[in-house]
């Protein structure tokens, strides 16, 4: 069974079919390298639990029980499993990603323990699919460097956002074919779409920044053709 099929349901978590809110076209491309999606896992789980990179980036933006979080390229599922049990039943987890084959491994894990609460949606990588006005938080772990057309990602994500939502990006500071961003490209892209950043911060463990937007304000959505490319510093 492929992750895109609409009637899975499995212990509440139902599998949303690629497309959600119609991508448009015209956005720019990005004015910089764009890594390859190479794993499903940034590092192994025990060296980023040593860290508490979890609970770090919970504590950083803020969430708490009956919230819904988006995991946005949630890959094997670190974060999304242990979201879960954070934001509790009333809450609810979208484990979001564009490789089919990771949400049909991250499936059977949710199936395994059994989360209720648990939404996967496969997305494309200009659109993340998630239901309009549903998620209160977003995050974005180590994976935006990855993101082919990272505008229309932001463009199209603005819509699922709830009011007094955060979005959450944890990267590391170098360039984009190292597998990372640095915080004033990042920054310069998200204020491009019309975002604003409203925290930064080092997290411990060398797990990379935390870096905090919310989302654009009632018509401040740029037109996708309005929208000019960032370019890497020097």
């Amino acid at each position: 069974m492929k992750a895109q099929i609409v009637s899975f349901v499995v212990l509440g978590a139902l599998v949303l079919p690629d497309g959600g809110q119609a991508a448009r076209a015209g956005f720019p491309a990005p004015d910089r390298p764009v890594a390859e999606i190479v794993s499903p896992i940034w590092s192994s789980g025990p060296d980023r639990d040593a860290v508490d990179e979890s609970s770090q980036l919970v504590r950083g933006l803020g969430i708490r029980k009956g919230m819904a979080v988006a995991d946005i390229g949630a890959g094997s599922g670190y974060h999304t499993l242990r979201l879960s049990p954070v934001v509790g039943p009333t809450g609810r987890v979208y484990a979001q990603d564009v490789t089919e084959s990771y949400l049909a491994d991250l499936r059977r894990e949710v199936a395994r323990r059994k989360l209720a609460n648990v939404t996967l949606v496969l997305g494309k990588s200009d659109d993340p699919a998630l239901p309009p006005v549903s998620v209160d938080r977003a995050i974005l772990v180590h994976m935006y460097h990855e993101v082919a057309q990272p505008y229309g990602l932001l463009w199209n994500l603005a819509g699922a956002l709830r009011p007094g939502a955060k979005v959450g990006v944890v990267d590391l500071d170098r360039p984009p074919e190292r597998h990372g961003i640095p915080p004033a490209l990042l920054r310069c892209e998200f204020e491009a779409v019309g975002y604003r950043q409203t925290g930064f911060q080092v997290l411990k463990g060398g797990v990379g920044f935390l870096a905090t937007f919310e989302p654009p304000a009632k018509g401040r959505l740029p037109e996708p053709g309005a929208i000019k490319p960032c370019r890497l510093p020097g």
